[in-house]
């Protein structure tokens, strides 16, 4: 089969069959979040990294969520892995913030982290971290959703559909998702853009 119609395919059995559930019990508890005057620290690696400060600028401008990711300050996530180790960046980071109960930790991973195989230890130890202050864990996630799904309190898995796509796919629903949080009408505090232009 062509690739390309594979693909779309693919994308759209994802749509039609992602847990619509699970993203409401996420936007349930971003609002919570942001009645309760909660920060919103974002965390990633790779496309997660990106993610995470594309969405910080989202949750702030759009959902009025005070929100906050290591990865838009190069300097000090350099520093921090070469002074004391990638597995630990994130929790100093999350430390050094005073993440709190109050506090929420969103991930965005494709595989959650996983201790035992040493797979994204940084995401491991940063939420172990927030689970020790009792902050909240949030991620979106794909395959079996690893650490990270084991321990969230809101939390969605991208389905996997096929083996040699779980890293495009989950990346890419990733961002389908937070911005449908973002601009839900009970999540949304400011208007959009271009939504907020009244056709000629």
């Amino acid at each position: 089969m062509d690739y390309v119609k594979r693909y779309l395919d693919e994308t759209a059995t994802i749509a039609k069959t992602i847990d619509a559930d699970a993203i409401s019990r996420m936007v349930a508890a971003l609002i919570d979040l942001r009645a309760r005057d909660g920060r919103l620290f974002c965390i990633g690696v790779g496309g997660g990294a990106a993610h995470a400060s594309h969405a910080v600028g989202d949750f702030r401008k759009i959902a009025h969520i005070e929100a906050y990711t290591p990865c838009d300050n190069v300097a000090e996530l350099t520093a921090r892995t070469n002074d004391e180790g990638w597995a630990t960046v994130f929790a100093a980071w999350l430390e050094g913030s005073r993440l709190s109960g109050k506090d929420a930790v969103f991930v965005f991973s494709v595989g959650g982290g996983d201790a035992q195989r040493n797979v994204s230890a940084n995401l491991v130890e940063a939420l172990t971290y927030a689970q020790g202050v009792g902050a909240k864990v949030m991620g979106i996630v794909g395959r079996d959703g690893g650490y990270t799904a084991k321990v969230a309190d809101a939390c969605v898995v991208v389905p996997t559909v096929s083996a040699d796509t779980v890293t495009p796919h989950t990346e890419a629903f990733q961002a389908v998702i937070w911005h449908l949080i973002a601009s839900h009408p009970e999540m949304r505090a400011a208007e959009m853009k271009w939504e907020s232009i009244v056709p000629a």
